[in-house]
């Protein structure tokens, strides 16, 4: 069976049903698009949410890799970054010839060469895909780059399916190697920042220290961007934190050791556990500034027994 020359056309398969991939189901069902999806997470004591959003969204929910990408006539991967390569090795039996294989997931260059190779074995079009920025804000419109020998025949389709999407370059590699170098700055700082507001509440001198960086850097509001730190490594530290270990990955193929990266993502899995620990209440990361959110992670940290 051929794909449809108009993408409107198209059954779109997203692999992973987290929070991108139900944003992008929810934008691609107001264009009417016919959306399947499928996530591991499926047939766990997870599933609840998954299920009930589906339905209210009218996506369908599959049951295997084999069968979405049997079924779609573009896939999008949308899992956390270790799961890049394993995505497309289950897939790439099952999907058809010409078949576009979009990858959104944030992962190095290598990575993303493996799973085009595994993609790429039965015909179907590899195409890696760095998302520039938080997609919640953006949404389906969030700044995308493509990359691969297949990125400048698949742009004017995800365009008419109202993505904001550029060719990066048609080497694979390129456009994460993009996000990556890009996430070693952001993530890096949001972890900066978590480490150096908490030590300074602890010696209670966070007054002086966010004076001293206003003053230095009098752009940024500090108090607002600790709030915003903070929020974002309590809800998506997990994912982070696979992010950053690709990120110090894609540092250890250029030759240098990922100090920086490492780093970054130690703390924020650190995060994470604090935050599945639940030592944060709920609504802490909408509602608390940062002052209230290193307060419970300093209770935690003295809480704990020493060595």
């Amino acid at each position: 069976m051929g794909i449809p020359s108009d993408p409107r056309l198209w059954r779109i398969g997203l692999v992973g049903y987290g929070e991108v991939g139900r944003i992008l189901a929810e934008d691609l069902r107001e264009r009417h698009l016919v959306v399947a999806a499928y996530d591991v997470k499926l047939d766990t004591t997870a599933e609840a949410p998954l299920r009930q959003h589906a339905s209210r969204h009218h996506v369908s929910l599959l049951g295997t890799h084999a069968e979405l990408a049997a079924y779609a006539d573009l896939i999008v991967s949308a899992v956390t970054a270790n799961q890049t390569v394993a995505v497309a090795e289950s897939c790439a039996p099952a999907v058809r010839r010409d078949v576009f294989f979009l990858d959104f997931n944030s992962a190095s260059p290598r990575a993303k060469i493996r799973a085009a190779e595994c993609v790429g074995a039965g015909g179907a079009r590899y195409v890696e895909g760095a998302v520039m920025t938080a997609i919640a804000s953006y949404r389906i419109r969030v700044p995308l780059r493509l990359g691969g020998p297949s990125a400048a025949a698949l742009h004017p389709l995800l365009v008419a399916l109202g993505f904001d999407a550029t060719v990066a370059s048609d080497t694979l590699g390129v456009a994460s190697a993009t996000k990556m170098c890009r996430s070693v700055m952001i993530k890096g700082l949001e972890a900066m920042v978590i480490e150096s507001f908490t030590t300074a509440r602890s010696y209670g001198v966070e007054d002086q220290v966010l004076a001293s960086l206003a003053e230095t850097f009098p752009g940024i509001d500090w108090e607002t961007q600790g709030r915003y730190f903070f929020q974002r490594a309590i809800q998506h530290g997990r994912r982070r934190a696979e992010e950053m270990r690709e990120a110090a990955a894609t540092v250890r193929e250029a030759g240098l050791e990922p100090w920086s990266a490492a780093g970054t993502a130690e703390r924020q899995a650190w995060m994470a556990d604090l935050a599945d620990a639940k030592i944060f209440t709920a609504g802490d990361a909408g509602r608390d500034d940062w002052r209230q959110q290193a307060d419970r992670v300093l209770k935690a940290v003295k809480a704990r027994p020493r060595d």
